[in-house]
């Protein structure tokens, strides 16, 4: 399979080396000279302009901020898609809203192409070590013919229904964890009231039922300021923001989208040198 790569920020340089280290022929191409230089001593090839990326391949991936970048670079006036051969596929690996990556779909569509909807998770030190999760939205055909590309950088693929089923999963995942940060906040607060050690409740909770990531990455931290410094900030918010836009039609979120805004507000309040006294009081925040 010949796949072209755009997008060669913190996950999707390493995924891009990744599939041309396992031995696909794979081409890339950057706005930014400095993001292709890793990348011109091969194994993959290095293109001078998007559209001669599409010439050919049989697998576009697209790994840019978001859905505004991903139509720039498919359907731009300088877009890969049009150069792309009909019946090739794109797979989206950035984190957009579904109904966004169903609209890109259509475009795709238009083209004579497929569409594999396929964030993934983990961060850049998961991606170089091959360890990312991908959550996977599309049709069955296109998924298996993707799936051994996808598996050079994922230590789990998953396929979770049509196309916008794995913008879904993604975004619920991320609620899960801005929700967990909130719940983790009031425990060892409260851990903290009743006089424990907070190092020793940390172990407690790593090894308990009650253990999660979000668990784990507030006592790893040493609370939330560090994580409110950190890449994960405006990650969560901007997914726990496109969550509620994506299921404001379909019912409400029950307990899950206060939890997770609450998590979102004791970030900013962590960031601001601030302290929120329970999850409750962020539950009206707005992402």
């Amino acid at each position: 399979m010949r796949v072209g790569f755009v997008g060669l920020g913190d996950q999707g340089a390493p995924i891009a080396a990744r599939i041309a280290a396992a031995g696909f022929d794979c081409a890339v191409w950057a706005r930014r000279p400095e993001a292709l230089a890793p990348f011109r001593a091969g194994p993959a090839r290095v293109v001078d302009a998007l559209a001669d990326l599409g010439e050919g391949i049989d697998l576009l991936g697209t790994c840019v901020f978001d859905a505004a970048g991903t139509r720039e670079v498919l359907f731009g006036p300088d877009g890969v898609a049009p150069a792309m051969p009909s019946g090739a596929t794109i797979a989206v690996h950035s984190t957009i809203a579904p109904d966004e990556v169903r609209a890109l779909a259509d475009e795709a569509a238009k083209h004579g192409l497929h569409l594999l909807d396929a964030p993934v998770s983990g961060g850049r030190i998961r991606a170089e070590a091959g360890e990312l999760l991908t959550m996977a939205g599309g049709e069955q055909s296109t998924f298996a013919r993707c799936e051994p590309v996808l598996r050079t950088f994922s230590a789990e693929v998953v396929h979770v229904g049509p196309v916008g089923a794995g913008q879904h999963a993604k975004l619920l995942n991320n609620a899960l964890l801005a929700a967990h940060l909130a719940l983790a906040a009031d425990a060892f607060r409260i851990a903290e009231l009743q006089g424990l050690d907070p190092a020793a409740f940390g172990k407690v909770v790593a090894a308990g039922s009650g253990r999660s990531f979000g668990v784990e990455m507030y006592a790893r931290a040493g609370g939330l300021a560090s994580v409110a410094r950190s890449q994960a900030r405006p990650t969560l918010g901007k997914d726990v923001g496109l969550l509620a836009g994506s299921i404001g039609s379909e019912g409400d979120g029950g307990l899950l989208l206060p939890a997770a805004r609450a998590g979102i507000a004791r970030l900013d309040a962590a960031a601001d040198g601030q302290e929120v006294t329970s999850a409750a009081a962020g539950s009206g925040f707005r992402s």
